[in-house]
């Protein structure tokens, strides 16, 4: 069987096609996404066309997914238009084969579940730090999604409730505030304005004033993780997002979060996730392996 597989984004739209166990043929489009939502899933198809053959289709996206239907709940501003886009449909019509549509966090989270970092584990928590900070809930080996589609908002969690302020930021005082790597380019580019990805803030490390910088960044993460060690007791938490890829971090989650949880929860295993760009790929391969009923 031969799956073709998008990963679609507000910046890029991945694609490739799974054959004999392995992806392959794997390239990038830019979303343009500035253009709307009906033109992403005109880029989408555009883009399948590209790929022949094939039996299945799985798509990982941007946005709240009701993953039954296979259409988006509710998408931002950076794809304007895209809520309520019917998206399994439109690759069912165009293609006359079974689609099936997941939010690209979960996906990134099966894609790590079945190929990546979380294989020896039925159960465990994935976090991505980016924009944003995104999770998933993996249990017996598959995503808990909530009542509707949208658990694991592990981004929204309060860790500052003195800097909440609703009426100007529904975020302010949560997690994602503090740590996503938005938060760190956010307080480096203070001390200085070069230092604007996470690429150029590790390359100065050993600066004494970055390092205090990354340091109190790293101490914000193990906030969020500390309460949801204690709550889920999860027997592995996965880390992803590109500034993840540097081993200082997770040498210093460690360090630190193991210190800070009770002694009974110190069994927990903090891992990077293996997969990188292809995580979201994956995991729409896999969705589309478990369709039922074809």
């Amino acid at each position: 069987m031969k799956i073709a597989v998008l990963d679609i984004g507000g910046t890029s739209i991945k694609s490739g096609e799974f054959m004999d166990g392995r992806l392959c043929n794997i390239k990038e489009t830019d979303t343009n996404a500035q253009n709307g939502g009906a033109y992403v899933m005109e880029r989408a198809v555009e883009i399948l066309k590209g790929y022949k053959g094939f039996d299945r289709i799985g798509i990982s996206t941007a946005g709240q997914v009701d993953s039954s239907r296979g259409c988006i709940r509710y998408a931002n501003s950076n794809i304007p238009g895209y809520t309520g886009m019917e998206v399994k449909r439109i690759m069912e019509e165009n293609f006359h084969v079974p689609a099936a549509v997941e939010n690209d966090v979960n996906a990134a989270a099966l894609g790590e579940a079945n190929f990546g970092a979380g294989r020896e584990f039925a159960d465990f928590l994935c976090l991505t730090y980016g924009t944003g900070v995104g999770g998933a809930i993996v249990i017996d080996h598959k995503v808990y999604k909530g009542s509707r589609f949208s658990a694991g908002e592990f981004g929204g969690m309060v860790i500052h409730p003195g800097d909440r302020n609703i009426s100007k930021d529904i975020f302010s005082g949560c997690y994602e505030r503090y740590a996503s790597t938005t938060a760190l380019v956010k307080n480096a580019m203070l001390l200085d304005e070069s230092l604007s990805n996470g690429k150029r803030i590790f390359e100065r490390l050993k600066e004494e004033s970055v390092a205090e910088i990354i340091d109190a960044w790293i101490e914000e993460i193990v906030l969020g993780l500390v309460s949801l060690t204690h709550i889920f007791n999860p027997s592995c938490i996965i880390l992803g997002g590109g500034v993840m890829k540097q081993k200082y971090i997770l040498d210093k989650i460690c360090n630190i979060l193991y210190n800070n949880v009770m002694e009974s929860y110190r069994d927990v295993n903090i891992r990077q996730a293996q997969l990188g760009n292809t995580a979201g790929l994956l995991g729409a391969v896999q969705i589309a392996l478990d369709l039922k009923g074809y």
